[in-house]
């Protein structure tokens, strides 16, 4: 089962999602992260391990799903480099 990560769950890194990529389905009054979703560190795109299950064209972001290096990935390998996602709400699970 993989968890739904929302708007301002944490990153990795310590920074929050900010959900910019669809603005109409919530998840215990969250809107869903998608694919491309920034973080609170700039930049830091989320990358989508759901493709097949979409919210305005977008893949869904899950609890551990990737992400593109935000803006204070000094070095590679560090948390700001893969600023993935780490928490969100089990109401809904996605198998």
């Amino acid at each position: 089962m993989s968890i739904s990560h929302r708007d301002g769950d944490s990153r990795a890194c310590g920074a929050t999602t900010i959900v910019g990529g669809q603005d109409f389905v919530t998840v215990d009054g969250k809107l869903w992260a998608v694919n491309g979703d920034v973080n609170s560190d700039g930049d830091g795109g989320l990358i989508t391990s759901h493709s097949w299950l979409t919210i305005a064209g977008k893949g869904i972001i899950v609890v551990g799903d990737s992400a593109n290096p935000d803006d204070l990935c000094p070095v590679p390998g560090g948390p700001h480099c893969n600023p993935a996602s780490s928490s969100g709400d089990d109401l809904i699970n996605v198998l």
